[in-house]
């Protein structure tokens, strides 16, 4: 498993139809990709944004970094839609899982 957190905050001009639309966009080319899992993002009170992208290895999240419509969306992302961002990436050390399943 390699994750990729995507720590975010927008900018306060953005025209929010057209982020949501290129967002919709580039979650979708995401899920069509080798090797993805998943994709969850929270908004804090605050307005920071968490976006958590999950990968079955770093090369399959490398990988997407590399796809053409997604690095032209991520030139736009800095210059229309972000005020700062922080992307962390890696494999998690350890994981603990709980389930509760039902009788």
């Amino acid at each position: 498993m390699f994750l990729v957190v995507f720590r975010n905050r927008k900018r306060a001009d953005i025209d929010g139809a057209a982020y949501s639309a290129d967002a919709d966009a580039m979650e979708a080319l995401a899920a069509a990709q080798p090797g993805y899992l998943s994709f969850k993002s929270y908004t804090a009170e605050d307005g920071e944004v968490v976006a958590i992208s999950e990968w079955v290895d770093e090369a399959a999240a490398l990988a997407w970094r590399r796809v053409a419509e997604h690095a032209e969306m991520q030139a736009k992302g800095r210059e229309t839609y972000y005020e700062d961002y922080t992307l962390l990436a890696g494999t998690p050390n350890r994981v603990h899982r709980f389930s509760r399943t039902k009788a």
